[in-house]
């Protein structure tokens, strides 16, 4: 299982890459906005605090295929072993396909259905990233799409993977690995949530109160 944090805020992932077993880092155009910091300065500093053998994700911003396929190459020759997001569009489904015969790893990304996330993997991408958030947003059922979009990589392209994206609570991305998700990539907000629970800190204030009472002092 792979653990991603989804976002460009440098000092977060140096110290959540402390706490949490994460296999590296996905990033987006509008999490890159958000940051105010050039993609070419933000990109060097996230890699460094994953470490070489985490993972660095970035996305096109280009619409035609000429440019999504131009700033892959940008990308992977700047950043060898970076995986380059592209939306899956028709545009960007031909990409894909131009990228996977330059062996340019690639994540479809903006997967709203599971036959779009089918098609972006036949296609060779690598990682397809479903909107599970956004789908609940829409009226649609996110879990239900990601469960369906598992079973069909595993029959139809099981040299693809699941990497589930958009997420507001813990419950939604727990739901996503039982489905089978091998992969998942958490916003900074998801991913504290996931910690700081008011009872873990209630139960070791008591343990700790317990224990003075009966020897007087916190060391063992």
């Amino acid at each position: 299982m792979e653990l991603y944090l989804d976002t460009a805020n440098v000092a977060e992932v140096e110290r959540l890459a402390r706490v949490y077993p994460l296999a590296g880092v996905t990033t987006n155009p509008s999490i890159i906005a958000a940051g105010k910091m050039p993609i070419w300065d933000v990109l060097p500093r996230l890699r460094n605090a994953i470490g070489p053998d985490g993972t660095l994700f970035a996305q096109v911003l280009s619409r035609d295929v000429e440019g999504m396929v131009s700033e892959a190459r940008r990308f992977n020759n700047a950043f060898p072993g970076i995986v380059v997001k592209i939306p899956v569009t028709t545009e960007g489904l031909s990409a894909i396909k131009r990228l996977k015969k330059e062996d340019i790893v690639t994540l479809g990304t903006a997967v709203y259905s599971a036959a779009q996330g089918l098609l972006a993997a036949l296609a060779g991408a690598k990682y397809v990233a479903p909107y599970v958030n956004r789908v609940d947003a829409q009226g649609g059922d996110g879990i239900r799409m990601v469960q369906e979009l598992q079973t069909l990589l595993k029959l139809h392209a099981p040299q693809s993977k699941v990497l589930a994206a958009s997420f507001k609570t813990p419950r939604q991305a727990l739901d996503c690995l039982l489905a089978g998700c091998e992969a998942i990539t958490l916003p900074l907000d998801v991913a504290q949530q996931i910690l700081n629970t008011p009872a873990v800190e209630s139960a070791i204030e008591k343990f700790e109160q317990d224990w003075k009472t009966a020897f007087g002092n916190l060391n063992l």
